[in-house]
Parts: structure tokens; sequence; C-alpha cells
């Protein structure tokens, strides 16, 4: 189904890669799977949006992600010979290494799944090794988290059983070890508890210093969410995402020798940050700004979706954009291009950037029949002022990683 042409049905997100196609592909091109038809298994691994709550995770703030049904999934037939090959079902592209002999990244996609497998003998985790097919309708440098979707499902494709038994949040855990250690991205822990643990219909409110977490119903009877990608790409390890998280900790440990009780940008208030600020830089103080009030922000929302008042969600999603886009300055000319768009739009209740910045997508609250409108507001407005192409997606909320039922 195509996501950028047409008639108001085909702003849906596509559907996902069909299981049937993908063990006959894995069958035509791995002997092994030919040799043993029955052994093929399939995972899936969702990718995420978030509600609010960005750049808070690694301050052991709240985060509200959900879990949505652009996905990736991998088929794959386990081996016994300690070797990973795994093919890209779109390109023919194929990536592999030995679980005995990982070595150091090389800068491709497999180091997420090499990054993954190191993760899980680290943690003392059994592995295996498998011939594998990977199809994705999770577009890669959009801001959806197709890094942690790919640690995910490699994780579930390199254990016996599938998954190796572990509660989700230890899948996640492992995962985000994966991205930080092997991958090298000081990513916190949100995308991989979303796409781990995410439940249809709600988003995910999570405690990132506890790991508390609870579902937060959404009202999709009356709205949808809708993703739109800027188009331009979010290149994550070669952003400067990693030096805003080194500023935040450069500014803790400076407010902690003031006041002991803190240990992350979580335990400060606006108002002691205010008394504070004669210790920082400006441009420190304003990356502590935008952290302290969004850890706020998320709990207002989560109230206001609970209460049903959508004004108050519009308001913190709009404060949210705002101040990433101006106190700890992750977004950019066309993100900012497309939140005044959708915006401006009728039936938009609220839009805000979606991920770590530097790129990607879009995330609107949207009533159900104005996506079409969204849509073509967007196609028609944004080219022009970017020069780029923006797709378009309505998604669904769904559960978390798992194994395909009946793959």
């Amino acid at each position: 189904m195509s996501a950028t042409r047409g008639s108001a049905a085909e702003v849906l997100a596509p559907d996902p890669p069909d299981p049937t196609w993908l063990r006959r592909t894995l069958i035509a091109r791995q002997p092994l799977a030919r040799h043993n038809p029955r052994a093929i298994r399939l995972v899936r691994a969702p990718g995420r949006v978030n509600l609010i709550g960005e750049h808070t995770d690694y301050n052991e703030g709240f985060v509200l992600p959900a879990a949505i049904n652009l996905e990736l999934r991998i088929a794959w037939v386990p081996a016994d010979d300690r070797r990973v090959e795994i093919e890209l079902a779109e390109s023919g592209e194929r990536g592999g290494f030995a679980l005995d002999a990982i070595g150091p990244r090389t800068g491709s996609w497999v180091d997420y799944v090499a990054g993954t497998a190191w993760a899980l003998q680290e943690a003392g985790v059994p592995t295996r090794g498998f011939r594998g097919l990977l199809a994705s309708t999770l577009p890669t440098s959009a801001g959806l988290s197709s890094s942690a979707a790919l640690e995910l499902a490699s994780a579930w494709a390199l254990t016996e059983p599938p998954g190796g038994g572990l509660d989700g949040m230890t899948l996640a855990r492992i995962c985000q070890r994966a991205e930080n250690a092997y991958v090298g991205v000081n990513c916190g822990l949100m995308d991989q508890a979303a796409e781990a643990l995410g439940r249809a219909a709600c988003a995910m409110l999570l405690d990132c210093r506890t790991l508390a977490w609870r579902s937060v119903p959404l009202p999709l009877d009356r709205y949808r969410l809708v993703v739109c990608d800027t188009g331009s790409p979010r290149r994550l390890g070669a952003s400067q995402y990693n030096a805003r998280r080194a500023q935040c900790e450069t500014a803790v440990a400076v407010l902690a020798a003031a006041d002991p009780t803190i240990r992350a940008l979580r335990d400060v208030t606006p108002e002691m940050l205010a008394t504070l600020r004669g210790r920082l830089d400006e441009e420190t103080y304003r990356r502590c700004e935008h952290v302290v009030r969004e850890d706020a922000r998320v709990l207002e929302t989560v109230t206001a979706l609970e209460a049903g008042d959508l004004a108050t969600v519009a308001r913190c999603f709009a404060e949210s954009h705002a101040s990433l886009r101006d106190l700890y300055e992750v977004s950019s000319l066309e993100l900012d291009a497309m939140v005044e768009i959708a915006e401006a739009t009728p039936g938009v209740i609220a839009a805000r950037m979606t991920g770590a910045g530097f790129g990607g997508s879009v995330v609107a609250l949207v009533e159900r029949g104005a996506e079409e409108r969204l849509r073509t507001a967007i196609l028609a407005q944004y080219p022009p002022r970017t020069g780029l192409r923006p797709r378009v997606f309505a998604v669904e909320v769904v559960d978390g990683a798992g194994l395909v039922p009946g793959a």
C-alpha cells in the first residue's frame, strides 16, 4: 500500500511484511531453511513515536512513547555453527559475523545485530547462530527508532527459546547496552522499552529512574496519530546527541556540588534551577531548563489525556516543540516547517517534533477523517518550503515486540 499518493485510505501506514512471503523468500535464498522449513520462525518489532518527553530519558526523567505499526520483521532459521548471516529483503545486501569473534563495529546496519549479540553474551545470555531475512516498513533515519527495533528483533532471533525467556524490560536494557557500548550512541532506555513493552491503543508512561511504567489509554476512537517524516534524515551517531548528553552530565556535577541531593536533572525543580543559574554557562542552563520543564510537561500531558483535556495536550505539545527548538536546539528548519503546517490544518489537535531531533519526524494528534486533509496540506506546502519530499503515515498503536502468531 502506498503511503504517498491518491485516496484518503492511502495515508495509512503500509501493511507489515507478509509472513508467508518472508518464509518463502527465506527458503528460496537460504539452503538451511530449505532443508528444515519447519524450524523457520518470525519475529516482529515495532517502531515507536514519542508523544512527549524528549531528552528526558537519559536524565532519569519521564517519557510517553507508543509502539506503532510501522515495523521490522526477521524470518530466521536457527543454525548450530555459531554464525549469524542476515539478508535485507529489499536490496539483497548481506551481513554476518561469528558469535565467538564478533569484533569491533563496522559502521553498517549489521552493527546493531552484532552489538545485540555482544550485549547478550556480556549479560550471560546464551546465543546461537541463525540465517535470517529482514524486511521492514519502518523508515530509517526518520526518528522512529528503527535501530531499537532491529536490536530487539535480533535479540529474539539470537536466543533459544526466542527472546531467551527474558522479560521485556530486561531485553530492552540489554539492547540499550548494545547501542551505548557497541554502536556508540549514548541513548536512554525509552526506545527499547517502548518497543519491547508497548500495549495496543496505549502510550507508555515510563519513569526512566525506577523503570516503573504503566499504560495510558489514548483517545483513538475519535483521534489518530499521524507521523510526518520530513525527509531530512536523522544521523544520530554523527549528530550532537552525545554532546547534549554530556552537557547535562556536566550540569549535574556542578549542581550536585551545591546540592548533594541532585543526582540527575530529574531531581531539579524549576525553582531550584533558577537559584543555581549563576553556576552554569548560559547554553548549559538552557539545556537544563528544557529537561526540567519537559519532565513536568510529560506528567501534565498524562493527566490531560486521562481527563480528556485535549486543549492542555495541545499546549504541552506546542511548548515542548518550542523548548526543543529554542532551549535544547535540536529542531531544524524542516521540523519547524512541518509543525507549522500541521498546526494550521483544520482537524489537527496537536503537533510536535518527535525523537532526538536533528531531522526525523513530527507526530500529530488528528481527528479521524482529517488525515487526508493533513497529508494534502503537507504535500502542497512542505516541498516548496524545504525542497524535500515528505511522507505521511496514519499509524495504529500496537503491542511491543514478539513472535508473529501463526507464522
